[in-house]
């Protein structure tokens, strides 16, 4: 591979990670947190990147050296584990991609006024050709990186409108007036949760770079993915927070819509459909991709279709949204559900670090480890506690 070839799949990965997780779910998750603690939900954001570095470099790097995806290693752990794993990632992923889905379609609706299922339809549509194309793998990186870039700098703009109060936001973020657990492991779940967390390591892994040797490149592209989302999260905050601090009320139907279009107007309110038309895309193809590639070891077929499941997973997701409705409560649990499946993955990958069976005679940092152990009780806590609270409000 050529240093411009891993760069390129490096920087894909990374990207896949990041606008995996900034989709129609984070945009919502972060106007409904925002508008409940105001600038305290600075902290939040916090406490969720430092978990979210504990479970992503744990994950990633036990990908690339023991050369398998994630339920192989659950496999490799525990026989039949690895059927669990996949079970509960693609149930998670296919309720986040319905979500995905149905904000394409509101994006659509925003940006050319056109009605949500059929916008809902188009993006499915857009996501199919990618992986219908013969170099899929190369057409998705470029995709979410350049559409990744584009949602970070129109949200940058809404953000300067808004004029936050910047002040306040980093005192906050270190004073928190309020801590909110359940804002905290929900921004956890749909950032590093479910299948988020194996995006970016399974590209790695399909891209070749993986051993001991590449794991410096492996850490840094954990890294950066979660910087990436962590600067969108970030900016979107501080737009969020600029608009309810001069006393605006957010519509409960569409949060993000209301802030975008009280910061900039008629024109912010055409730049958001655009940012969540792109998050549905970018988000579309990293749960289609991620999902499907946990089904890939359980049969051949699989793996040689793969592009075509992928398809199949879209169009199911699609199919669906038109029966759920009701996004902002779905992608609001779904974001609590991936926490909870977060304990269980990473738990499985911290055994697996520490098995000579898997890893070989690599030895895994005492402190990744203590840290990876942290996370996985605080989720798992977190994830049980908040879920329990949360279904009885939304049901």
């Amino acid at each position: 591979m050529t240093r411009k070839e891993r760069l390129s799949a490096m920087t894909g990965a990374a990207f896949l990670m990041a606008t995996s997780a900034i989709g129609p779910g984070f945009l919502t998750q972060t106007a409904v947190f925002t508008e409940q603690l105001l600038a305290s939900f600075g902290f939040v954001i916090l406490a969720s990147v430092l978990l979210d570095i504990g479970a992503q470099i744990n994950i990633w790097r036990i990908i690339a050296v023991s050369k398998m995806r994630g339920q192989e290693i659950a496999n490799a752990v525990l026989p039949g584990l690895g059927f669990v794993v996949a079970f509960f990632i693609v149930l998670g992923g296919l309720a986040f991609n319905i979500g995905n889905v149905a904000g394409g379609g509101l994006g659509v609706n925003a940006l050319l006024g056109l009605d949500t299922t059929v916008g809902a339809v188009l993006t499915g549509v857009i996501c199919i050709f990618i992986f219908l194309l013969k170099e899929a793998n190369m057409a998705m990186d470029k995709i979410v990186r350049y559409l990744g870039a584009l949602m970070i700098l129109l949200t940058a703009y809404v953000m300067f409108v808004s004029a936050p109060p910047y002040t306040e936001a980093v005192i906050r973020t270190f004073t928190p007036i309020e801590v909110d657990f359940l804002a905290i492991i929900t921004i956890v779940g749909g950032t590093v949760g479910g299948y988020i967390t194996f995006a970016g390591g399974h590209r790695l892994l399909d891209a070749g770079i993986t051993g001991r040797e590449n794991l410096r490149y492996v850490t840094n592209t954990a890294i950066s993915g979660i910087v990436v989302a962590s600067i969108m999260r970030v900016i979107l905050f501080l737009a969020i927070l600029g608009v309810v601090s001069a006393g605006y009320a957010l519509n409960p139907d569409n949060p993000t819509a209301s802030v975008f279009q009280i910061a900039a107007g008629e024109i912010g309110y055409r730049i958001f459909g655009l940012v969540l038309w792109f998050a549905g895309i970018t988000s579309v193809i990293g749960a289609a991709y991620t999902s499907v590639s946990f089904l890939t070891t359980f049969h051949p077929s699989i793996e040689r279709y793969k592009n075509y499941w992928t398809v199949g997973f879209i169009v199911f997701s699609t199919t669906v949204f038109a029966l759920i409705g009701r996004p902002v409560a779905l992608l609001l649990l779904a974001g609590a559900f991936n926490g909870l499946i977060l304990p269980l993955t990473l738990g499985c990958i911290l055994l697996a670090a520490h098995r000579v069976s898997i890893v070989g005679d690599y030895k895994h940092p005492v402190w990744m480890t203590i840290f990876g152990a942290i996370v996985v009780v605080l989720t798992a806590y977190l994830g049980v506690r908040t879920l329990t609270e949360m279904i009885p409000q939304l049901f």
